[in-house]
């Protein structure tokens, strides 16, 4: 049925050429396809298709999925698939491109080839064993010139003849995956057909060229994809990834867009800001392989440059993630032309021309990996099949990790370990190692000796030593510690092999069936997902409390004990029978995972010391209605995981309000309002009264990065004096600042030490321990005092008179992995990461970090939904 619409779309499209030739565009006449090959007539141009030049309008995603399977339904040489589907259920195609002989015993091919990353298998390489090429377009969907340049990369592959191309089929798989990101791009799409115009305007004021970037360069919940390649919580990176395992490419390519003022940029990076994981034979063979992109480009008399601000250092994105995988990864990057043409100081910048050279270096790069074809294959299986020999060289033999108290956190790792290949044991039996121990939890061990070695380095690796310190993205991504697991490195004196037991499986467990109703119901706040348990109870109209200290209940089952954070359902005073509220129970236990205790008696289990079901030091509940400011002043990708959270994992209804309709809103119809980072201006805005009104009222307001800066400001009234400051505002010789002397001539120094000096001035991306005061309510749920949170901000907050607000503090030294100068590790030790302060009868909760960066910082998710559920659950001092 695909196939027939497709047909169908085509032949409508033929007869719009000549239409649309009739239309006063401007002359598209840079040669899009090379003229030293020749074509099968019987596959349509993208042109004759769409009825339009390439690069005259953007391609929806229908022309592009359309014109794929029309493509294939005529080829020999390609194959398509869906991979996967996007949040707002497009698909994501894959093409698999190839000789028509290569395509006959595809499924060999790919089984050889995936042989050479299983040290197993023994077997000589094989000669005639073609290279593997993957290109991914359009994970940003705001850049979409690589989307559509997909399309005469996929006419080139079904219909150029001659010896080049007949060699490029023959000795390569080429993998094609259109598009990454179809939402962002769609947004994209329409916005450029909403306003773009008969005539194609230039001028860089044209609205045309002013849509949110940030919203078509995400996905449906503002992700950034291309640093999904390690984290995978997202559809789309799931169903891309999934491919990529499956065929585990000797050349990833990565179509991007940058600066309008920039020229053109390809791999490799700057040699110093190389990842250590990196082999230096993988920086040598991007530099091999980008040569006939090169060679294209200097023919066309087209700039170009490598290197300069763009790096090989953080490994969960496209060009990063290949390099410790056996591969090679290349990133491409456009000057944007944002519509059909812009204006720029290097003259006008045209869309077409981003096709153009998005196009003709994906034919110059799959033919960069058939030239060294040999030495990439070779590479390949060099790489995985000396995984054991590092692992002998390597002191950490094993790395054990649980979750006391929370199975959904481990179970969360352990199926994005699996999903990357990575082997997964249950601990077989109990031991000690840095002062934890690990078995009377649910252990896990993951045993460096095995294929990949290298990436389990790169997600549990900490590091805090750099040649360079300067970062295109983040410094570290040590995955335990985003986790929050309790985790250790084992030593060769501390591991053998009676310690892996049967292999670890990430399936989802539910929670033993909950007893019949006798007295009130039960469960820990430990669970990840226990705030969504909470979640439906309240939504249910249902009464509960939380513990404000540890409980030691009666059940069906025996004593149980129950740390601070517990919630209670009683049957006392409720809407609806207990055998209603049953049946909301198994719900929790079948599909939260979370163990609901019934309890037998409101009588303490260890009266007279602790506190009985009935008793004071319990806190009602009710359900959270949570306003979160969105729009172009605010930072999309925090608010995003937010509303990602909330929405995806948590079953929680938020209404999102942009930061200009505040001033419309009627705050009483919520109880929390979350500010997430973004640019705020010193001044207060004329809601303000009616903000600080509403929190006196008891509403509670959440400020995350600069929104909390600015609550602190604006609504606790503390002064811009002692609000948050930079870090980096410090001296960074360690003397007084030059302003604390009238007379002290301002530092001067060259520009060409700019670059050297601004990392002093920034956290790049950095994992720092805090103390978390697990007393407090917005502290309920976890075991430790010590947590870790991703900052990438220089940004601190000085703690507050009251002596109970500062619910965690930046450990002294701060510094777990990543890169942070000494200058602001010194200046944010002993300050405040997350501030509570009661205000009225409302609140107001402040974040210094995101406690839900990227959507994978699993272990600080619980901070902000206990700041939801908990945030008028504690008291202000008495003075």
């Amino acid at each position: 049925m695909k196939i027939q619409r497709a047909l169908a779309t085509l032949f409508v499209a033929l007869f719009a050429v000549a239409a649309f030739a009739q239309e006063p565009w401007r002359e598209l006449d840079e040669q899009l396809y090379p003229t030293d090959v020749s074509y099968d007539a019987r596959i349509p141009t993208p042109e004759a298709f769409l009825g339009r030049p390439l690069g005259a309008a953007p391609v929806r995603h229908h022309e592009l999925v359309d014109y794929i399977e029309a493509v294939a339904a005529l080829s020999d040489r390609l194959t398509v698939e869906v991979a996967g589907y996007s949040h707002e259920r497009r698909p994501i195609l894959f093409v698999v491109a190839t000789s028509a002989e290569n395509q006959q015993r595809i499924d060999e091919i790919k089984a050889r080839h995936v042989g050479l990353s299983e040290p197993s298998v023994d077997e000589a390489m094989p000669t005639d064993m073609p290279v593997v090429t993957w290109l991914n377009y359009g994970v940003h969907g705001a850049e979409s010139s690589g989307m559509d340049a997909s399309l005469p990369t996929i006419y080139y592959l079904a219909a150029a003849q001659g010896p080049v191309a007949d060699r490029l089929l023959r000795e390569s798989v080429i993998l094609v995956t259109a598009v990454f990101n179809p939402d962002g791009h769609a947004y994209r799409a329409a916005w450029m057909d909403a306003y773009g115009s008969r005539f194609p305007n230039a001028d860089p004021n044209h609205i045309e060229h002013q849509y949110d970037g940030r919203m078509a360069r995400t996905n449906h919940y503002g992700f950034d994809l291309n640093r999904q390649w390690m984290s995978v919580t997202q559809p789309e990176a799931r169903a891309w990834m999934r491919k990529w395992h499956e065929w585990r490419p000797n050349v990833s390519v990565d179509y991007h867009e940058m600066g309008s003022q920039q020229t053109y940029y390809f791999a490799p990076g700057v040699p110093t800001r190389t990842h250590p994981l990196i082999p230096a034979e993988a920086y040598q063979l991007i530099s091999e392989v980008v040569a006939p992109s090169e060679a294209i480009l200097d023919e066309q008399a087209r700039l170009y440059f490598h290197g300069d601000r763009y790096d090989h250092f953080f490994l969960g994105k496209g060009a990063g993630f290949p390099l410790v995988n056996g591969g090679v990864g290349i990133l491409h990057e456009a000057s944007a032309a944002r519509g059909v043409e812009l204006e720029t100081p290097n003259g006008i910048r045209t869309y077409r021309e981003n096709i153009l050279k998005h196009f003709r270096t994906s034919i110059g790069n799959a033919m960069g990996a058939v030239e060294n074809r040999e030495r990439l294959l070779a590479f390949q299986k060099s790489f995985y099949d000396r995984a054991s020999e590092r692992a002998a060289a390597h002191p950490v033999k094993a790395y054990v990790f649980c979750a006391p108290g929370d199975t959904a956190r481990t179970r969360h790792l352990v199926d994005l370990l699996s999903f990357h290949r990575i082997e997964v044991y249950h601990l077989a039996r109990p031991l000690s190692a840095n002062g934890k121990a690990f078995g009377t939890c649910d252990a896990y061990i993951v045993p460096m000796d095995q294929p990949q070695h290298t990436l389990i380095r790169a997600m549990f690796d900490r590091m805090t030593e750099f040649e360079d310190k300067t970062f295109y993205d983040v410094s570290t991504w040590t995955v335990p510690l985003a986790f929050g697991v309790d985790h250790a490195p084992l030593s060769a004196r501390q591991y053998n092999g009676d310690l892996l037991g049967a292999p670890a499986s990430a399936e989802f467990r539910a929670a033993p069936v909950p007893d019949a109703p006798a007295y009130a119901y039960a469960f820990a706040w430990d669970e990840y997902y226990a705030p969504r348990a909470l979640n439906r109870i309240l939504q249910a109209g249902l009464h509960a409390r939380v513990s404000l200290k540890p409980l030691a209940v009666r059940t069906t089952r025996g004593p149980v004990e129950l740390g601070r954070g517990a919630v209670v359902v009683s049957f006392d005073r409720q809407p609806m029978s207990s055998t209603e509220i049953h049946g909301i129970v198994q719900s929790i236990a079948r599909e939260d995972g979370v163990v609901v205790h019934s309890l037998i008696s409101g009588r303490s289990a260890i009266s007279p010391r602790g506190p009985d079901v009935g008793g004071q030091f319990f806190h009602s509940l009710s359900a959270p209605e949570v306003l979160l400011v969105t729009g172009r002043s605010m930072d999309w990708y925090n608010a995003g995981e937010i509303w990602h959270l909330l929405d995806q994992r948590m079953g929680m209804r938020v209404t999102l309000v942009d930061r200009d309709r505040l001033g419309a809103v009627d705050f009483h119809r919520y109880t929390h309002i979350v500010f997430a980072g973004g640019r705020f201006s010193g001044g207060a805005p004329a809601y303000t009264g009616r903000l600080r009104a509403w929190v006196d009222a008891g509403g509670t307001v959440i400020g995350i990065r600069q929104g909390a800066r600015w609550l602190r400001e604006q609504v606790l009234d503390y002064g811009s004096s002692s609000v948050a400051t930079s870090a980096g505002d410090a001296d960074l010789e360690g003397g007084d600042s030059p302003g604390d002397d009238a007379s002290a001539e301002p530092e001067r120094f060259p520009y060409a030490e700019k670059e050297r000096r601004d990392p002093l001035q920034v956290v790049g991306g950095t994992i720092f321990a805090v103390d978390l005061d697990n007393t407090h309510p917005l502290g309920f749920g976890y075991a430790h005092r010590e947590i870790a949170v991703m900052k990438n901000t220089s940004e601190l907050m000085h703690r507050p008179a009251n002596p109970y607000a500062s619910v965690m503090v930046y450990a002294t030294p701060p510094l777990l992995s990543g890169y942070a100068s000494p200058e602001n590790q010194d200046a944010l030790a002993g300050t405040a990461a997350l501030i509570a302060e009661r205000k009225g009868s409302g609140s107001v909760i402040l974040f210094a970090d995101d406690p839900n960066f990227r959507g994978t910082w699993y272990g600080t998710n619980k901070l902000f939904m206990n700041a939801l559920f908990f945030s008028t659950a504690f008291d202000p001092p008495r003075s």
